[in-house]
């Protein structure tokens, strides 16, 4: 029998991201969202459904047998998973984000790289950064990282705790922020170690226990003297690492996607609820009445505005606009206050069912509250947009 050639593009699917196709994988997520959601357990049922979707490959750049995904195309498609289940969405993402990074930066070893994306023709491979720290909170605030990689003869040594790590409990590779231990007056070595998930001495402490997002896996890790090999950390001076990191829109223009997922999840509540509810005093829908509505038009606009600015970003992104980037925190910040007020306008028209554990809008009003932890954070963008304002 003829063994595949190593080095050749790995034979992805071909993915289905019409509005059909996503309204299906959208309704599969759905179906099993609420269960999760109370449950807390790990969604590897649904991750698998988007995964047999072939989206979980839709970053792999072509060389590696995947293809370009337009902005506006990825933010079309994390939508409408984060509308089925924002948990699933947010696993699904990360994974996305690790492939694109791959295509930016080439910081995978190449047959490592080709290894993971030959798995994950045949399973859900899953990736994601793992960078929070209990003492540094998030490194998009600056500071060196507590974990820490060592030399050995043969590799490295990672050791350190993570926090608010997504997917950790199913994770195939960790991309671990770490420094090197500088000696005497030298700066220290910033990167992200990747380690495969099943390598001895990780811990995952269960610490999520959250408001929202509840299935996302986003527990604490340990990493204790785990072994991985030379090239799985190729360190950069620490003004060199956080260069890289900016300047990608990508990623903030998807996961922000996923929230206007929720939040149309919750209009579609709202809309069959006031068609359905028939007080005894009025006789009739209130849907059928001037207040509900106006507070459906309120809902809508908010909603159109959100993804007026979702896409006309994605599509400067996509069109090489070169204003477009430094807009993203902006863009994410507008996006975060329309769909949280198009939600929380949901919930104060329809009083005591809308907090109700057994209707779904319960659970929108409380995953749409997460899109705000994501970075960057509004005071940040703020700050980014007032410095380049005044620079001008």
């Amino acid at each position: 029998m003829t063994q595949p050639d190593q080095h050749s593009p790995a034979a992805l699917p071909v993915v289905d991201t019409s509005a059909p196709a996503l309204a299906q994988l959208t309704a599969a997520l759905a179906a099993t969202a609420e269960h999760y959601d109370r449950t807390a357990e790990f969604p590897r049922e649904p991750l698998k459904a988007v995964h047999d979707a072939g989206i979980l490959t839709l970053g792999v750049a072509l060389e590696y047998g995947g293809r370009t995904v337009p902005v506006a195309e990825l933010a079309r498609v994390v939508q409408a998973l984060g509308r089925g289940d924002p948990s699933v969405a947010l696993l699904s993402v990360m994974t996305i984000f690790q492939h694109l990074q791959q295509n930016r930066l080439r910081k995978w070893p190449d047959a490592l790289y080709r290894k993971v994306v030959r798995e994950a023709t045949g399973r859900p491979v899953l990736l994601n950064a793992v960078r929070s720290e209990p003492e540094l909170g998030t490194p998009t605030r600056g500071g060196l990282p507590a974990t820490r990689v060592t030399r050995t003869r043969d590799g490295w040594l990672l050791n350190g705790r993570k926090s608010y790590a997504t997917g950790a409990e199913g994770l195939d590779y960790h991309l671990v922020w770490a420094a090197t231990q500088p000696a005497g007056d030298e700066d220290p070595l910033l990167a992200h170690a990747i380690v495969p998930g099943a390598a001895p001495g990780i811990e995952v402490i269960r610490t999520w226990d959250h408001f929202g997002l509840r299935a996302s896996s986003t527990h604490d890790i340990v990493y204790t003297d785990v072994e991985i090999p030379a090239d799985h950390f190729r360190g950069l001076p620490p003004a060199q690492a956080a260069a890289e990191a900016a300047g990608f829109g990508t990623a903030g223009i998807a996961v922000i996607a996923l929230y206007v997922g929720v939040a149309r999840a919750a209009q579609e509540f709202f809309v069959t609820f006031a068609n359905e509810r028939v007080p005894s005093a009025l006789g009739r829908p209130i849907a059928t009445t001037e207040r509900i509505q106006t507070v459906a038009g309120e809902i809508e606009a908010q909603l159109v505005q959100a993804e007026e600015v979702l896409y006309g970003l994605a599509a400067r992104l996509d069109a090489g606009d070169e204003d477009a980037v430094p807009r993203v925190g902006v863009a994410k910040l507008l996006i975060t206050r329309s769909i949280i007020s198009a939600v929380q306008t949901a919930v104060a028209a329809l009083g005591n069912p809308a907090l109700t554990r057994g209707n779904p809008l319960e659970r929108h009003y409380r995953d749409i509250h997460c899109c705000r932890i994501h970075p960057p954070q509004d005071d940040i963008a703020l700050l980014a947009a007032g410095r380049r304002t005044l620079g001008r």
